[in-house]
Protein backbone atom coordinates (compact mmCIF):
# COMPACT_ATOMS: atom_id res chain seq x y z
CA UNK A 1 0.00 0.00 0.00
CA UNK A 2 2.87 2.37 0.84
CA UNK A 3 4.48 1.71 -2.56
CA UNK A 4 1.16 2.30 -4.33
CA UNK A 5 0.71 5.58 -2.44
CA UNK A 6 4.19 6.67 -3.44
CA UNK A 7 3.35 5.89 -7.04
CA UNK A 8 0.26 8.13 -6.93
CA UNK A 9 2.25 10.95 -5.30
CA UNK A 10 5.11 10.79 -7.79
CA UNK A 11 2.80 10.62 -10.78
CA UNK A 12 0.89 13.69 -9.57
CA UNK A 13 4.14 15.52 -8.89
CA UNK A 14 5.44 14.71 -12.34
CA UNK A 15 2.31 16.10 -13.96
CA UNK A 16 2.04 19.32 -11.99
CA UNK A 17 5.69 20.23 -11.56
CA UNK A 18 5.89 23.66 -13.22
CA UNK A 19 9.54 23.61 -14.16
CA UNK A 20 8.96 20.96 -16.79
CA UNK A 21 6.65 23.27 -18.73
CA UNK A 22 4.65 20.45 -20.28
CA UNK A 23 2.55 21.96 -23.04
CA UNK A 24 -0.82 20.59 -24.07
CA UNK A 25 0.71 19.53 -27.37
CA UNK A 26 3.48 17.58 -25.60
CA UNK A 27 0.99 15.88 -23.32
CA UNK A 28 -1.02 14.70 -26.31
CA UNK A 29 1.98 13.52 -28.34
CA UNK A 30 2.04 9.75 -28.72
CA UNK A 31 3.81 7.11 -30.73
CA UNK A 32 1.25 4.41 -29.90
CA UNK A 33 -0.31 4.55 -33.35
CA UNK A 34 2.42 2.29 -34.73
CA UNK A 35 0.36 -0.67 -33.48
CA UNK A 36 -3.44 -0.20 -33.52
CA UNK A 37 -5.43 -1.73 -30.68
CA UNK A 38 -7.54 -4.66 -31.87
CA UNK A 39 -10.83 -5.82 -30.40
CA UNK A 40 -11.58 -9.53 -30.49
CA UNK A 41 -15.07 -10.86 -31.06
CA UNK A 42 -14.12 -14.36 -29.93
CA UNK A 43 -13.70 -14.52 -26.15
CA UNK A 44 -12.87 -17.36 -23.80
CA UNK A 45 -12.14 -17.49 -20.07
CA UNK A 46 -9.39 -19.37 -18.29
CA UNK A 47 -12.12 -20.91 -16.14
CA UNK A 48 -13.49 -22.63 -19.28
CA UNK A 49 -10.32 -24.73 -19.21
CA UNK A 50 -10.35 -25.60 -15.53
CA UNK A 51 -8.59 -22.50 -14.23
CA UNK A 52 -9.05 -21.92 -10.50
CA UNK A 53 -8.15 -18.57 -8.97
CA UNK A 54 -7.66 -19.66 -5.37
CA UNK A 55 -3.97 -18.80 -5.15
CA UNK A 56 -2.68 -22.33 -4.65
CA UNK A 57 -4.11 -24.52 -7.45
CA UNK A 58 -1.54 -24.81 -10.24
CA UNK A 59 -3.10 -23.62 -13.51
CA UNK A 60 -0.31 -24.33 -15.98
CA UNK A 61 -2.39 -26.93 -17.86
CA UNK A 62 -5.35 -24.55 -18.06
CA UNK A 63 -3.26 -21.74 -19.56
CA UNK A 64 -1.60 -24.05 -22.06
CA UNK A 65 -4.93 -25.63 -23.06
CA UNK A 66 -6.59 -22.25 -23.57
CA UNK A 67 -3.73 -20.96 -25.71
CA UNK A 68 -3.64 -24.23 -27.67
CA UNK A 69 -7.31 -23.65 -28.48
CA UNK A 70 -6.59 -20.11 -29.70
CA UNK A 71 -3.66 -21.25 -31.80
CA UNK A 72 -5.42 -24.12 -33.53
CA UNK A 73 -8.98 -22.84 -34.01
CA UNK A 74 -7.71 -19.58 -35.48
CA UNK A 75 -10.88 -17.56 -35.12
CA UNK A 76 -11.15 -14.65 -37.52
CA UNK A 77 -9.79 -11.54 -35.80
CA UNK A 78 -8.18 -13.62 -33.06
CA UNK A 79 -9.33 -14.51 -29.56
CA UNK A 80 -9.36 -12.82 -26.16
CA UNK A 81 -8.39 -14.94 -23.15
CA UNK A 82 -10.14 -13.48 -20.11
CA UNK A 83 -8.61 -13.79 -16.65
CA UNK A 84 -11.32 -13.05 -14.04
CA UNK A 85 -10.70 -11.70 -10.53
CA UNK A 86 -8.71 -14.18 -8.47
CA UNK A 87 -5.14 -15.39 -8.03
CA UNK A 88 -4.14 -17.87 -10.73
CA UNK A 89 -0.91 -19.66 -9.84
CA UNK A 90 0.90 -21.11 -12.85
CA UNK A 91 4.15 -22.19 -14.37
CA UNK A 92 5.55 -20.41 -17.41
CA UNK A 93 3.60 -20.54 -20.66
CA UNK A 94 3.83 -19.47 -24.30
CA UNK A 95 1.46 -17.07 -26.00
CA UNK A 96 0.37 -17.37 -29.63
CA UNK A 97 -0.39 -14.96 -32.46
CA UNK A 98 -3.67 -13.07 -32.82
CA UNK A 99 -4.56 -13.20 -29.15
CA UNK A 100 -5.28 -10.84 -26.28
CA UNK A 101 -4.42 -11.79 -22.70
CA UNK A 102 -6.92 -9.72 -20.70
CA UNK A 103 -6.62 -9.34 -16.93
CA UNK A 104 -9.76 -8.11 -15.17
CA UNK A 105 -9.61 -5.82 -12.17
CA UNK A 106 -8.47 -7.98 -9.27
CA UNK A 107 -6.99 -10.67 -11.53
CA UNK A 108 -3.50 -11.90 -10.65
CA UNK A 109 -1.41 -14.29 -12.73
CA UNK A 110 1.18 -15.49 -10.23
CA UNK A 111 4.32 -17.44 -11.05
CA UNK A 112 5.05 -20.64 -9.19
CA UNK A 113 8.19 -20.56 -7.07
CA UNK A 114 8.95 -24.20 -7.87
CA UNK A 115 11.82 -23.73 -10.29
CA UNK A 116 11.31 -27.21 -11.79
CA UNK A 117 8.29 -25.76 -13.63
CA UNK A 118 10.53 -23.35 -15.56
CA UNK A 119 11.92 -25.00 -18.72
CA UNK A 120 15.28 -24.08 -20.19
CA UNK A 121 15.61 -22.35 -23.56
CA UNK A 122 18.62 -21.62 -25.73
CA UNK A 123 20.83 -18.62 -25.16
CA UNK A 124 20.12 -15.62 -27.35
CA UNK A 125 22.46 -15.71 -30.38
CA UNK A 126 23.39 -12.04 -29.87
CA UNK A 127 24.58 -12.88 -26.34
CA UNK A 128 26.27 -16.24 -26.99
CA UNK A 129 25.36 -17.55 -23.53
CA UNK A 130 23.04 -16.76 -20.66
CA UNK A 131 23.46 -13.21 -19.39
CA UNK A 132 24.36 -14.44 -15.89
CA UNK A 133 25.58 -18.00 -16.35
CA UNK A 134 27.11 -19.97 -19.25
CA UNK A 135 24.75 -22.14 -21.25
CA UNK A 136 21.01 -21.72 -21.68
CA UNK A 137 18.54 -19.73 -19.62
CA UNK A 138 15.21 -20.23 -17.96
CA UNK A 139 12.24 -19.43 -20.18
CA UNK A 140 10.42 -16.23 -19.28
CA UNK A 141 7.23 -16.52 -17.22
CA UNK A 142 5.10 -15.31 -20.15
CA UNK A 143 6.86 -16.01 -23.45
CA UNK A 144 6.34 -15.53 -27.16
CA UNK A 145 8.57 -16.40 -30.11
CA UNK A 146 7.83 -15.66 -33.77
CA UNK A 147 4.46 -14.07 -33.03
CA UNK A 148 2.41 -11.18 -34.39
CA UNK A 149 -0.67 -9.32 -33.23
CA UNK A 150 -0.43 -10.05 -29.50
CA UNK A 151 -1.92 -7.86 -26.76
CA UNK A 152 -1.47 -8.05 -22.99
CA UNK A 153 -3.93 -5.66 -21.39
CA UNK A 154 -6.88 -5.36 -19.04
CA UNK A 155 -8.14 -3.39 -16.07
CA UNK A 156 -4.82 -3.07 -14.23
CA UNK A 157 -4.68 -6.68 -13.19
CA UNK A 158 -1.33 -7.99 -11.97
CA UNK A 159 1.36 -10.31 -13.32
CA UNK A 160 3.44 -11.34 -10.29
CA UNK A 161 6.75 -13.14 -10.85
CA UNK A 162 7.28 -13.98 -7.15
CA UNK A 163 10.93 -13.33 -7.83
CA UNK A 164 12.35 -13.51 -4.31
CA UNK A 165 13.26 -17.20 -4.65
CA UNK A 166 15.33 -16.29 -7.72
CA UNK A 167 16.86 -13.20 -6.08
CA UNK A 168 17.98 -15.36 -3.17
CA UNK A 169 19.60 -17.90 -5.49
CA UNK A 170 21.49 -15.03 -7.14
CA UNK A 171 22.60 -13.68 -3.75
CA UNK A 172 23.67 -17.13 -2.57
CA UNK A 173 25.39 -17.87 -5.91
CA UNK A 174 23.43 -21.08 -6.39
CA UNK A 175 22.00 -20.25 -9.84
CA UNK A 176 22.69 -22.91 -12.45
CA UNK A 177 21.34 -20.90 -15.36
CA UNK A 178 20.33 -17.31 -16.07
CA UNK A 179 17.15 -16.22 -14.30
CA UNK A 180 13.91 -15.88 -16.29
CA UNK A 181 12.43 -12.60 -17.44
CA UNK A 182 8.84 -11.85 -16.49
CA UNK A 183 7.67 -11.25 -20.09
CA UNK A 184 9.73 -11.83 -23.21
CA UNK A 185 8.84 -11.57 -26.88
CA UNK A 186 11.36 -12.82 -29.45
CA UNK A 187 11.27 -12.40 -33.24
CA UNK A 188 7.81 -10.87 -32.94
CA UNK A 189 5.95 -7.84 -34.27
CA UNK A 190 2.81 -5.83 -33.59
CA UNK A 191 2.83 -6.23 -29.82
CA UNK A 192 0.85 -4.13 -27.32
CA UNK A 193 1.33 -4.24 -23.54
CA UNK A 194 -0.91 -1.84 -21.61
CA UNK A 195 -2.94 -1.33 -18.43
CA UNK A 196 -1.29 -4.10 -16.43
CA UNK A 197 0.77 -4.10 -13.21
CA UNK A 198 3.99 -6.14 -13.31
CA UNK A 199 5.70 -6.96 -10.04
CA UNK A 200 8.53 -8.99 -8.54
CA UNK A 201 10.16 -10.19 -11.74
CA UNK A 202 12.90 -12.82 -11.26
CA UNK A 203 15.14 -10.86 -13.67
CA UNK A 204 14.30 -8.25 -16.35
CA UNK A 205 10.60 -7.38 -16.44
CA UNK A 206 9.68 -6.80 -20.10
CA UNK A 207 12.16 -7.87 -22.75
CA UNK A 208 11.28 -7.46 -26.44
CA UNK A 209 14.22 -8.92 -28.35
CA UNK A 210 14.54 -9.11 -32.17
CA UNK A 211 11.12 -7.44 -32.32
CA UNK A 212 9.52 -4.58 -34.24
CA UNK A 213 6.46 -2.43 -33.73
CA UNK A 214 6.03 -2.75 -29.99
CA UNK A 215 3.85 -0.44 -27.87
CA UNK A 216 4.15 -0.41 -24.05
CA UNK A 217 2.04 2.17 -22.24
CA UNK A 218 -0.10 2.77 -19.15
CA UNK A 219 1.73 0.11 -17.18
CA UNK A 220 3.19 -0.08 -13.68
CA UNK A 221 6.32 -2.09 -12.88
CA UNK A 222 7.26 -2.70 -9.24
CA UNK A 223 10.10 -4.51 -7.51
CA UNK A 224 12.05 -3.84 -4.29
CA UNK A 225 14.97 -1.44 -4.63
CA UNK A 226 17.36 -4.23 -3.57
CA UNK A 227 16.05 -6.81 -6.03
CA UNK A 228 18.95 -7.69 -8.36
CA UNK A 229 18.78 -6.90 -12.08
CA UNK A 230 15.04 -6.24 -12.16
CA UNK A 231 15.22 -3.85 -15.14
CA UNK A 232 11.86 -2.40 -16.09
CA UNK A 233 11.73 -2.44 -19.91
CA UNK A 234 14.68 -3.59 -22.04
CA UNK A 235 14.20 -3.24 -25.82
CA UNK A 236 16.94 -5.41 -27.28
CA UNK A 237 17.92 -5.49 -30.97
CA UNK A 238 14.43 -4.18 -31.60
CA UNK A 239 12.98 -1.36 -33.69
CA UNK A 240 9.98 0.94 -33.65
CA UNK A 241 9.32 0.64 -29.95
CA UNK A 242 7.00 3.05 -28.13
CA UNK A 243 7.14 3.32 -24.31
CA UNK A 244 4.78 5.86 -22.77
CA UNK A 245 2.80 6.94 -19.71
CA UNK A 246 4.16 4.43 -17.22
CA UNK A 247 5.48 4.25 -13.66
CA UNK A 248 8.49 2.04 -12.89
CA UNK A 249 10.13 1.42 -9.52
CA UNK A 250 12.62 -1.43 -9.54
CA UNK A 251 16.07 -2.57 -8.43
CA UNK A 252 17.82 -1.72 -11.70
CA UNK A 253 17.49 0.51 -14.78
CA UNK A 254 13.94 1.66 -15.48
CA UNK A 255 14.42 1.47 -19.25
CA UNK A 256 17.60 0.08 -20.83
CA UNK A 257 18.08 -0.20 -24.60
CA UNK A 258 20.37 -3.04 -25.64
CA UNK A 259 21.59 -4.79 -28.82
CA UNK A 260 23.84 -7.74 -28.05
CA UNK A 261 26.96 -8.60 -26.14
CA UNK A 262 30.50 -8.23 -27.49
CA UNK A 263 31.57 -10.57 -30.31
CA UNK A 264 28.18 -12.31 -30.36
CA UNK A 265 26.28 -9.06 -30.76
CA UNK A 266 28.72 -7.85 -33.40
CA UNK A 267 28.26 -11.08 -35.39
CA UNK A 268 24.46 -11.01 -35.04
CA UNK A 269 24.47 -7.39 -36.17
CA UNK A 270 20.92 -6.30 -35.34
CA UNK A 271 20.68 -2.77 -33.95
CA UNK A 272 18.00 -1.23 -31.78
CA UNK A 273 16.59 1.83 -33.49
CA UNK A 274 13.66 4.23 -33.63
CA UNK A 275 12.69 3.99 -29.99
CA UNK A 276 10.57 6.58 -28.18
CA UNK A 277 10.29 6.86 -24.39
CA UNK A 278 7.81 9.45 -23.20
CA UNK A 279 6.16 10.44 -19.90
CA UNK A 280 7.82 7.81 -17.74
CA UNK A 281 8.12 8.36 -13.98
CA UNK A 282 10.06 6.23 -11.55
CA UNK A 283 12.77 5.50 -9.02
CA UNK A 284 15.69 3.09 -8.81
CA UNK A 285 19.16 2.80 -7.24
CA UNK A 286 20.47 2.52 -10.81
CA UNK A 287 19.55 4.48 -13.97
CA UNK A 288 16.34 6.09 -15.12
CA UNK A 289 16.89 5.98 -18.89
CA UNK A 290 19.84 3.87 -20.03
CA UNK A 291 21.47 2.72 -23.23
CA UNK A 292 23.64 -0.35 -22.79
CA UNK A 293 25.87 -1.61 -21.73
CA UNK A 294 25.23 -4.41 -24.24
CA UNK A 295 25.24 -2.33 -27.45
CA UNK A 296 27.31 -4.41 -29.85
CA UNK A 297 24.65 -4.39 -32.57
CA UNK A 298 24.31 -0.63 -32.31
CA UNK A 299 21.69 1.75 -30.92
CA UNK A 300 20.40 4.77 -32.85
CA UNK A 301 17.48 7.15 -33.26
CA UNK A 302 16.26 7.26 -29.67
CA UNK A 303 14.03 9.97 -28.22
CA UNK A 304 13.35 10.15 -24.47
CA UNK A 305 11.26 13.08 -23.28
CA UNK A 306 9.13 14.24 -20.36
CA UNK A 307 10.81 11.95 -17.87
CA UNK A 308 10.48 12.36 -14.07
CA UNK A 309 13.01 10.61 -11.84
CA UNK A 310 13.19 10.39 -8.04
CA UNK A 311 15.70 8.77 -5.68
CA UNK A 312 17.96 7.54 -8.47
CA UNK A 313 21.50 6.32 -8.77
CA UNK A 314 21.99 7.90 -12.22
CA UNK A 315 19.43 9.97 -14.07
CA UNK A 316 20.47 9.26 -17.68
CA UNK A 317 23.19 6.68 -18.38
CA UNK A 318 24.74 5.78 -21.73
CA UNK A 319 27.17 2.93 -21.12
CA UNK A 320 29.45 0.77 -23.22
CA UNK A 321 32.92 -0.78 -23.08
CA UNK A 322 35.92 -1.92 -25.07
CA UNK A 323 35.10 -5.15 -26.90
CA UNK A 324 31.51 -4.01 -27.47
CA UNK A 325 32.05 -2.44 -30.87
CA UNK A 326 28.79 -1.13 -32.28
CA UNK A 327 27.59 2.43 -31.95
CA UNK A 328 25.41 4.73 -29.89
CA UNK A 329 24.27 7.65 -32.02
CA UNK A 330 21.48 10.11 -32.64
CA UNK A 331 20.19 10.05 -29.07
CA UNK A 332 18.00 12.90 -27.77
CA UNK A 333 16.94 13.25 -24.15
CA UNK A 334 14.77 16.25 -23.27
CA UNK A 335 12.45 17.68 -20.62
CA UNK A 336 13.71 15.68 -17.68
CA UNK A 337 13.16 16.42 -14.00
CA UNK A 338 15.24 14.53 -11.44
CA UNK A 339 15.39 14.75 -7.66
CA UNK A 340 17.70 13.15 -5.10
CA UNK A 341 20.11 11.62 -7.61
CA UNK A 342 23.74 10.59 -7.12
CA UNK A 343 24.77 11.44 -10.70
CA UNK A 344 22.64 13.39 -13.17
CA UNK A 345 24.10 12.47 -16.58
CA UNK A 346 26.67 9.78 -17.27
CA UNK A 347 28.20 8.61 -20.55
CA UNK A 348 30.95 6.06 -20.02
CA UNK A 349 33.08 3.71 -22.07
CA UNK A 350 34.20 1.45 -19.24
CA UNK A 351 30.97 -0.13 -18.01
CA UNK A 352 29.89 -3.76 -18.11
CA UNK A 353 31.40 -7.22 -18.13
CA UNK A 354 32.19 -9.61 -20.98
CA UNK A 355 30.66 -12.99 -21.89
CA UNK A 356 34.07 -14.67 -22.11
CA UNK A 357 37.71 -13.95 -22.89
CA UNK A 358 37.15 -14.12 -26.67
CA UNK A 359 36.08 -10.50 -27.06
CA UNK A 360 38.20 -8.28 -29.28
CA UNK A 361 39.75 -5.46 -27.22
CA UNK A 362 40.16 -3.50 -30.45
CA UNK A 363 36.42 -3.52 -31.08
CA UNK A 364 35.77 0.00 -29.84
CA UNK A 365 32.31 1.53 -29.68
CA UNK A 366 31.43 4.76 -31.47
CA UNK A 367 29.40 7.27 -29.44
CA UNK A 368 28.33 10.39 -31.31
CA UNK A 369 25.53 12.94 -31.75
CA UNK A 370 23.98 12.81 -28.29
CA UNK A 371 21.83 15.73 -27.15
CA UNK A 372 20.55 16.53 -23.67
CA UNK A 373 18.21 19.51 -23.43
CA UNK A 374 15.90 21.03 -20.84
CA UNK A 375 17.04 18.96 -17.87
CA UNK A 376 16.40 20.17 -14.32
CA UNK A 377 17.58 18.49 -11.15
CA UNK A 378 17.43 19.08 -7.42
CA UNK A 379 19.66 17.40 -4.83
CA UNK A 380 21.99 16.02 -7.49
CA UNK A 381 25.31 15.02 -5.91
CA UNK A 382 27.31 15.18 -9.16
CA UNK A 383 25.86 16.85 -12.26
CA UNK A 384 27.64 14.71 -14.80
CA UNK A 385 30.46 12.43 -15.88
CA UNK A 386 31.39 11.86 -19.52
CA UNK A 387 34.29 9.47 -19.95
CA UNK A 388 35.09 8.46 -23.52
CA UNK A 389 37.78 6.16 -24.82
CA UNK A 390 41.23 7.41 -25.73
CA UNK A 391 41.15 5.71 -29.13
CA UNK A 392 37.46 6.36 -29.70
CA UNK A 393 36.48 9.72 -28.19
CA UNK A 394 32.80 10.52 -27.78
CA UNK A 395 31.86 13.30 -30.23
CA UNK A 396 28.94 15.56 -30.97
CA UNK A 397 27.82 15.76 -27.34
CA UNK A 398 25.42 18.68 -26.79
CA UNK A 399 24.20 20.00 -23.44
CA UNK A 400 21.46 22.62 -23.78
CA UNK A 401 19.64 24.26 -20.88
CA UNK A 402 20.84 21.84 -18.20
CA UNK A 403 20.49 22.85 -14.54
CA UNK A 404 21.47 20.20 -12.01
CA UNK A 405 21.58 21.63 -8.50
CA UNK A 406 23.46 19.83 -5.77
CA UNK A 407 22.60 19.26 -2.17
CA UNK A 408 24.09 21.73 0.25
CA UNK A 409 27.43 20.72 1.72
CA UNK A 410 30.71 19.09 0.69
CA UNK A 411 29.16 16.02 -0.97
CA UNK A 412 28.47 17.88 -4.22
CA UNK A 413 31.14 17.49 -6.92
CA UNK A 414 31.72 19.09 -10.35
CA UNK A 415 31.37 17.74 -13.87
CA UNK A 416 34.11 15.34 -14.93
CA UNK A 417 35.03 14.68 -18.55
CA UNK A 418 37.71 12.98 -20.63
CA UNK A 419 38.08 11.99 -24.28
CA UNK A 420 34.95 13.85 -25.33
CA UNK A 421 34.14 16.64 -27.80
CA UNK A 422 31.01 18.72 -27.80
CA UNK A 423 29.44 21.94 -26.61
CA UNK A 424 27.16 23.37 -23.98
CA UNK A 425 24.65 26.21 -23.79
CA UNK A 426 23.03 27.48 -20.59
CA UNK A 427 24.41 24.78 -18.31
CA UNK A 428 24.80 25.05 -14.54
CA UNK A 429 26.91 24.20 -12.77
CA UNK A 430 29.41 25.08 -15.49
CA UNK A 431 30.46 21.89 -17.32
CA UNK A 432 33.95 20.66 -18.10
CA UNK A 433 36.21 22.54 -20.51
CA UNK A 434 35.85 19.90 -23.24
CA UNK A 435 32.21 20.97 -23.63
CA UNK A 436 32.61 24.75 -23.43
CA UNK A 437 34.85 25.64 -26.38
CA UNK A 438 33.18 28.22 -28.60
CA UNK A 439 34.49 26.70 -31.83
CA UNK A 440 32.52 23.55 -31.01
CA UNK A 441 29.15 25.32 -30.74
CA UNK A 442 28.09 23.68 -34.03
CA UNK A 443 27.56 20.52 -31.96
CA UNK A 444 24.45 22.24 -30.54
CA UNK A 445 23.34 23.91 -33.79
CA UNK A 446 20.27 21.74 -34.14
CA UNK A 447 16.65 22.98 -34.06
CA UNK A 448 14.87 22.69 -30.72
Amino acid sequence: MHQFGSWIFLCLLAVIFPLLNFSAVAEMATCSGIVPMRYRNDKISITDFGGVGDGWTLNTKAFRAAIYRIEHLKRRGGTLLYIPPGVFLTGSFNLTSRMTLYLAKGAVIKATQDTTFWPLVAALPSYGRGRERPGGRYMSFIHGDGLHDVIITGENGTIDGQGDVWWNMWRQRTLQFTRPNLVEFMNSRSIIISNVIFKNSPFWNIHPVYCSNVVIRYITILAPADSPNTDGIDPDSSSYVCIEDSYISTGDDLVAIKSGWDEYGIAYGRPSHDITIRRVTGSSPFAGIAVGSETSGGVENVLAEHISLFNMGVGIHLKTNIGRGGFIRNITVSNVYMENVRKGIKIAGDVGDHPDDKFNPNALPVVKDVTFKNVWGEMVQQPGLIRGLKNSPFTGICLWNIHLHGAMGPRSSPWKCSDVRGASVQVSPWPCSELTSTHQMRECSVPF
